[in-house]
């Protein structure tokens, strides 16, 4: 059975359920700091993040940095224990409601060359690749940099839905 993601703004209270996630997900974490520096652009509307939980855990999170016309991918994490159930999937579609909703034209991000996985991921949500980053993961690893564009038409409001539906389905499916 699916649980029930509950997806929340991110507060600082959350940080301490965070930093292990973090520390587990990415060779390079980023600090309790910048979290706190990025909460902080948050309450200027410069930044979006949220949280997943299921029954209570914090199971993921993930954010956007807004500029003018667009909105940048800053990072999209699942605890290893609940990756694979959709979660980056719902918390995705959070994020590219709030674009639409602040107007923007296209959403950006960088994906290691070697996560296939996420880079379907974002095919599915309509990301393309534009360009290579290169060794931008530790100096080592390339990043593949993906653009959706026309993030506020309808071709990308019914394929939102449409991701959404299946979502539900799975969900329903594994109920009975």
């Amino acid at each position: 059975m699916n649980p029930v993601l509950d997806i929340d703004v991110m507060r600082r209270r959350h940080l301490r359920q965070i930093m292990p996630i973090e520390e587990v997900v990415y060779p390079r974490p980023w600090t309790t700091g910048v979290f706190n520096a990025e909460l902080d652009l948050a309450k200027r509307g410069e930044r979006y993040y949220i949280v997943g939980a299921i029954a209570g855990e914090l199971v993921g999170y993930a954010g956007i940095l807004f500029t003018p016309d667009d909105a940048h991918v800053t990072n999209i994490a699942v605890d290893p224990d609940w990756q694979r159930r959709g979660i980056a999937t719902e918390l995705l579609l959070e994020l590219c409601w709030k674009a639409r909703e602040r107007g923007c034209q296209g959403m950006s991000l960088e994906v290691r060359v070697s996560n296939t996985a996420a880079q379907a991921l974002y095919a599915r949500f309509g990301f393309v690749p534009a360009g290579v980053r290169r060794k931008y993961y530790e100096n080592v690893e390339d990043a593949i940099v993906m653009w959706c564009h026309d993030v506020g038409s309808h071709e990308q409001a019914q394929r939102l839905r449409a991701i959404e539906d299946e979502r539900r389905a799975s969900v329903q499916g594994s109920a009975r």
